[in-house]
């Protein structure tokens, strides 16, 4: 299918654009001139009215398996709740509403390594807010910073202090939501890192800072470890690393921390099966999730149940709309399977992880229910710890589960970096 996330280019305000500002070879109409690749492009979202009625069809039609009795998730996604979640799908949920959100927003696009990378760029009124730029994993999406996009932004209008505000930068990583499919192999977190670096400086930020989770996690400690001149501060709900070699694993890890660790082992022993296959066969598994939106729905909400923070329920943790909006993004950009290829890069990857230790100042926020969990002493080894965080409650969507805790430490750790400069 081809690109269809784009303004009306027959509008005399859409020709203006393409003329002043450019456009890549992806999005050019017919009939019009290329300019230059590394053009920035405003972007906004209107999905063809005849993929939502695809939708609606495909989950009218909907085939759901049965399910043994009284297994709840064990198996797998409950298929009681998924049939109630299909159901408000198809005649609750509003798509057009999520669309507005976005397009309140600040969108661009702009060619980056080949791909037609799209991002937020939601400036501060303050000329001196920090530029922060924001990763986020899978299988989540820009969706997931909807809630601390205004309080990072505009501090002010949420009883902060204007101080406290940020540019920010939040870019869909490349094969997921409205950024481009990658045409090529070698799309690692490496490589997304680098994009992202290049996308920063043609935005004009020489310094700023970094957040991420999950692949997030991943990609901004390769970017924190690259690139240090660039990077002010890396704050990260995601912090992976193993004991330190030629040392009693258990030195500095408190019983807290043993607790907590071998809690999260035991929660995720059955639970990283995707891995595995995301990392061998996306393509196959694609077919599947590419072609069923119940499919796709069961896949990804398991996730939401499983690795957020709640009592059994997933919408403890998050509404419904806000689960399907997510679903929705992946379902519409036809994006499940070249987000799901990031896993197979990572695993294949001639160098998987290149920064054996960050020099940037790092802020790990530690979440209860985060799928990994890292002691301090471990987390040392590889990263310039300068602030740890044991937050009282969240999972692994951080931003979208608990946007007030991330909100303030981040806040807080920009706070006292910049204050030190």
């Amino acid at each position: 299918m081809s690109r269809v996330f784009r303004v009306n280019w027959g509008s005399p305000i859409a020709l203006y654009l393409l003329v002043v500002l450019g456009a890549c070879s992806e999005t050019v109409p017919d009939g019009v001139v290329e300019a230059e690749p590394d053009a920035i492009r405003p972007f906004s979202v209107q999905v063809p009215e005849e993929i939502l009625d695809d939708l609606d069809d495909r989950l009218r039609r909907a085939r759901l398996p049965d399910q043994i009795p009284d297994t709840d998730w064990s198996y797998g996604t409950d298929g009681a709740y998924l049939a109630e979640l299909i159901d408000y799908w198809r005649t609750e949920f509003d798509w057009r509403a999520q669309e507005k959100i976005l397009n309140e927003l600040d969108q661009f696009t702009t060619l980056i390594d080949g791909v037609d990378l799209h991002f937020i760029h939601q400036r501060s009124s303050n000329p001196d807010a920090v530029p922060l730029l924001l990763i986020h994993g899978w299988p989540g999406s820009i969706f997931e910073f909807m809630e601390i996009i205004g309080p990072l932004s505009d501090p002010a209008l949420y009883g902060g202090n204007r101080s406290d505000a940020f540019h920010l930068v939040i870019p869909s990583l490349p094969g997921f939501g409205f950024s481009g499919k990658p045409s090529e192999s070698g799309w690692s977190p490496e490589r997304m890192a680098a994009a992202f670096a290049d996308l920063m400086e043609r935005l004009g930020y020489d310094r700023y800072g970094v957040q991420g989770g999950d692949w997030g996690g991943i990609i901004g400690r390769s970017l924190a470890g690259n690139y240090p001149d660039r990077v002010i501060g890396f704050h990260t709900n995601f912090v992976l690393g193993g004991p330190p070699p030629n040392t009693d694993p258990w030195t500095g890890v408190s019983e807290e921390e043993r607790t907590l660790l071998a809690d999260r082992r035991e929660a995720f022993s059955e639970g990283s099966g995707y891995q595995e296959i995301q990392g061998t066969k996306p393509q196959s598994l694609g077919v599947g999730l590419n072609d069923s939106p119940a499919g796709l729905a069961a896949w990804i909400v398991e996730k939401f149940h499983g690795w957020s923070d709640n009592d059994g329920h997933v919408e403890e943790a998050f509404t419904r709309d806000q689960v399907l909006a997510n679903i929705t993004l992946y379902w519409v950009t036809e994006t499940i399977t070249s987000s799901a290829r990031i896993y197979y890069e990572f695993r294949h990857a001639q160098s998987r992880s290149p920064v054996s230790y960050v020099s940037v100042p790092t802020a790990g926020a530690i979440f209860p229910k985060e799928i990994y969990f890292t002691p301090r002493a471990w987390a040392e080894h590889g990263y310039n710890i300068v602030r740890w965080t044991i937050m009282p409650r969240g999972g692994h969507f951080a931003s979208l589960e608990e946007p007030e805790l991330i909100v303030n430490d981040l806040r807080a750790f920009f706070r006292e970096l910049t204050s030190q400069r």
